[in-house]
């Protein structure tokens, strides 16, 4: 593991060990003092070439309560946002001493070309790359799954039969498509819900299901339903013929909700939009795991940073 790029290229056993470490940075959160020592003298620089809220915060959090060095580096303001490339940009990341990047980026396929270009001699981080992956947003998402199947006793357990549907924009959501390879090869049935005007070309290649018919879903009984946010900034066309619509069809409204076993977890990568793709009860009931998740994720991100720069992660 020397960068995380896609769930798509980590097996069930490194999967599960990122999930096993992030249950002991958990217990961190619980601590007087929320930090250890573990990577004290490491450099870590979150790039973000797109506005982000959560994750952004949620890899500083990450890095600080490891006691990394931290670089916030946004676009804005800065020699991107006058024409400076990928590689100038690296180039002098790496010159500064960095040690992890993590980078976010409006084009599929950046982090990639980061971590394989030679620029950079660095730890490299997808945190969201156009439409095409968010690993750490995927592993925090099973991490809360097995935490709410499992409670305490989560660690080493796994999603073996979990019957798991995401509803919504999957054409332009990286979230659904790490979800899709990362909770497949941790043993769940994942079924994809939509417009057929919101699914990409080629997911007939993906190990999901599909369906059109969100109450159809809701009838079969699943285990977690993940709504997805509609992207607007990404769509250039009509995809559906209105927000009214949308919700009417596609969103968890309170109707559906009541459907659902009272188990059954709601799930939501954030931000939401409330009264389109999920309803405000939906969002606040017991059954929600929004907050959760982004507890968890600050537990997953110092995971995979603690395995990718402490020196004990298989190389």
């Amino acid at each position: 593991m020397r960068h995380l790029l896609s769930t798509k290229d980590l097996d069930r056993a490194t999967a599960v060990g990122i999930l096993d470490v992030a249950e002991d940075m958990a217990d961190v959160a619980s601590r007087e003092v929320k930090k250890l020592p573990t990577l004290r003298g490491k450099t870590v620089i979150n790039l973000f070439f797109e506005d982000s809220t959560r994750t952004r915060t949620s890899f500083e959090l990450a890095a600080k309560r490891l006691s990394a060095d931290l670089i916030n580096f946004s676009a804005k303001g800065s020699s991107v946002s006058k024409g400076e490339s990928l590689k100038d940009t690296a180039q002098t990341l790496a010159a500064m001493g960095a040690d992890a990047v993590v980078i976010r980026h409006s084009s599929s396929g950046a982090a990639q070309v980061l971590a394989q270009s030679g620029w950079i001699d660095a730890a490299i981080l997808n945190a969201g790359d156009g439409t095409h992956e968010h690993p750490t947003q995927a592993l925090l998402d099973a991490f809360t799954m097995r935490k709410r199947l499992h409670g305490d006793a989560s660690r080493g357990k796994d999603l073996d039969g979990l019957r798991v549907t995401i509803v919504g924009d999957i054409l332009h959501s990286r979230v659904a498509r790490s979800n899709a390879w990362l909770l497949t090869t941790l043993g769940a049935e994942v079924s994809l819900v939509a417009p057929a005007t919101l699914l990409p070309a080629g997911i007939a290649t993906w190990p999901v299901r599909l369906g059109y018919d969100l109450d159809e879903a809701v009838d079969a009984n699943p285990d977690v339903v993940m709504m997805l946010r509609i992207q607007a900034e990404r769509m250039n066309a009509a995809f559906f013929p209105n927000t009214r619509e949308y919700a009417r069809q596609w969103g968890l409204d309170d109707a559906r909700l009541s459907r659902l076993r009272a188990d059954t977890m709601v799930m939501h990568p954030g931000p939401m939009i409330r009264g389109l793709e999920i309803s405000a009860s939906a969002a606040d009931s017991s059954r929600s795991t929004v907050l959760e998740q982004v507890a968890n994720g600050v537990s997953i991100r110092m995971a995979v940073l603690y395995l990718l720069l402490s020196g004990t992660a298989e190389q």
